[in-house]
């Protein structure tokens, strides 16, 4: 009997070595696979890098990344550690969220690629505003980005090419003009974008127009790589979800403090959250990449940036076009003394210059977005849902830029006494 005994003991020792050592293979393989996403580098935070997420070594798909992530969590992982996957599962379960293959979101590969995930992206905005009040950068960024969309969606066509190199000739009267009425003192004083497409505007080639479209098709997916995982965040799991990407360095503390301003709900906590985020968005999300554009081939960039602020529309009651937003305004003295002053239906600004345009958002957009929703939720919510595809189709500037400078060309008169 002992000898069976010894036999039976040695057996269920060694079954419940082996299952427990079965039991214990799962966390035992996890955590080798954990640790090969753990202090990874953002490489492809900015889009501009490749397509895909915030590193190519990561998956792309949420459940994947989520499994990942609370394995980080229950082992006590620091969350800088944990910093690339945490913006990884964030971002693919928004874009999953938008119906936006993450994988393959690739901005270079031009318009015709990327429509229907502009289309997804700022759909997806208008509906954050749609259901959730306070979230005004998301219906504002619906409604404005559907419109430089429009624009986008004729950057696309190689033929439009011929549709700047019409400008040029206007630009040139316009200028010949001012310098007809004023004398050639004053055209150092015309803006540089109009003076640069009266240089370069019949020399814009198809590679440019792709240059241009690329990089502002990359400055888009940047901004819903970085603010719309933060949305995403606060709507399925609250300020503890923002905290986390807070502790993990993802963004910094009066960014977390915006997020806090717009969770109180109230309508000051709401302006001056939402407020903050538009300025991350367009200050240190997309500043130098908008620089960088209009310094591409010196005159080229700015004559092409300076004619996407002549088309500019934005879609929000009360607010002026870009154009009719501190027009250009001349006055000066004639040889015989007389004093001239002329006002051309043409901007004196440059949206791609940062000054320039968050004066204008926070004259123009922010005040006038925020009296819709408190004032005219109704008439807003019309807008909100329209889809976003064909409010791009609706916004094609295209169509009106030439009709536009020739209308300056009309209208520059010179008032002299």
């Amino acid at each position: 009997m002992s000898g069976i005994r010894a036999v039976f003991v040695s057996a269920l020792v060694l079954t419940v070595a082996v299952g427990g050592a079965a039991l214990a293979s799962p966390r035992a393989s996890a955590a080798p696979e954990l640790d090969r996403y753990l202090n990874l580098p953002m490489v492809n935070r900015d889009a501009d890098h490749g397509p895909g997420g915030v590193n190519p070594a990561l998956p792309t798909d949420p459940a994947v990344l989520r499994g990942l992530l609370d394995e980080a969590r229950e082992r006590g992982v620091a969350p800088t550690s944990y910093q690339a996957l945490l913006l990884q599962y964030r971002l693919a379960d928004t874009t999953a969220a938008a119906g936006i293959d993450l994988k393959s979101w690739n901005p270079r590969a031009g318009v015709t690629a990327n429509r229907g995930n502009l289309a997804k992206s700022y759909q997806f905005y208008k509906n954050l505003q749609l259901d959730h009040r306070e979230l005004q950068w998301a219906g504002m960024g619906g409604l404005v980005g559907a419109d430089f969309g429009g624009g986008l969606l004729d950057f696309e066509l190689a033929t439009n090419v011929y549709a700047f190199t019409r400008l040029a000739p206007v630009a040139n009267a316009i200028v010949t003009e001012t310098n007809r009425a004023f004398g050639p003192a004053i055209i150092d004083r015309l803006p540089t974008g109009l003076r640069a497409l009266a240089r370069v505007g019949a020399t814009i080639t198809p590679a440019d127009l792709q240059y241009v479209q690329g990089s502002i098709l990359v400055m888009q997916k940047n901004i819903f790589s970085d603010l719309m995982p933060m949305h995403r965040a606060y709507v399925t799991g609250g300020l503890p979800a923002l905290r986390e990407m807070y502790d993990a360095g993802l963004f910094p503390a009066d960014i977390m403090r915006a997020w806090e301003q717009v969770a109180t709900k109230t309508p000051d906590g709401i302006a001056a959250g939402n407020a903050r985020l538009l300025k991350r968005e367009q200050g240190d999300i997309v500043s130098k990449q908008w620089d960088a554009v209009r310094a591409y081939r010196g005159d080229i960039g700015e004559a092409m940036t300076y004619a996407s602020t002549l088309a500019g529309s934005p879609s929000v009651a009360g607010v002026l076009p870009l154009r009719s937003y501190k027009p250009l305004q001349l006055t000066g003295t004639t040889p015989d003394r007389r004093v001239v002053t002329v006002t051309v239906p043409l901007p004196s600004w440059n949206w791609s210059v940062f000054d320039q345009r968050w004066d204008y958002i926070t004259d123009q957009l922010l005040p006038k977005y925020r009296y819709q929703v408190e004032n005219r939720w109704s008439d807003l919510r019309r807008e909100l849902v329209i889809p976003a595809d064909a409010q791009m189709e609706q916004h094609r500037p295209i169509w009106n830029l030439l009709p536009m400078m020739q209308s300056a060309l009309d209208t520059l008169k010179a008032e002299v006494r």
